[in-house]
């Protein structure tokens, strides 16, 4: 219960506040009990909301992650996983991969980065050149079964 006292036009009240619930306060005023409605303003803040879209990663592409039992394995592309230049390729069509093995090597953002194998396969075709420019998400192997 919180007390206050309040002066209006001169006349002095002890004032307790009871209760508020849903709007309406139950208040005693010398002794006295009002119910009372209270309205309030809304607060309208001055920082912004940040609002983000959601992420989605380039190797989602809207296919299942696992492969189907019936479906061929080790058959996909390899797709770049950031904007970047084609440094070396270190494999060539008819190569035999397993996962992991280094497949290309890309710079992106000043660093060099492995480009690895998560399939494992046959290089079925070669989709860049060494020295190529290649966007997030563009193909660069296939790799086939």
């Amino acid at each position: 219960m919180k007390k206050f006292k309040l002066t209006i036009r001169g006349n002095k009240y002890d004032v307790h506040l009871q209760s508020i619930e849903e709007g309406i306060a139950k208040i005693e005023v010398n002794g006295t009990t009002y119910e009372v409605e209270v309205h309030t303003e809304k607060k309208v803040t001055k920082t912004p909301t940040l609002v983000r879209k959601p992420v989605v990663h380039s190797s989602d592409s809207g296919k299942a992650r696992t492969s189907k039992p019936t479906e061929r394995k080790g058959a996909g592309l390899i797709n770049a996983p950031l904007p970047g230049t084609i440094l070396e390729i270190k494999v060539k069509v008819g190569d035999v991969v397993k996962i992991g093995d280094k497949l290309l090597i890309m710079e992106a953002m000043k660093m060099e980065n492995n480009i690895n194998a998560d399939k494992e396969g046959t290089i079925s075709a070669i989709k860049v050149n060494a020295g190529d420019s290649v966007l997030e998400g563009e193909a660069l192997v296939e790799i086939g079964s």
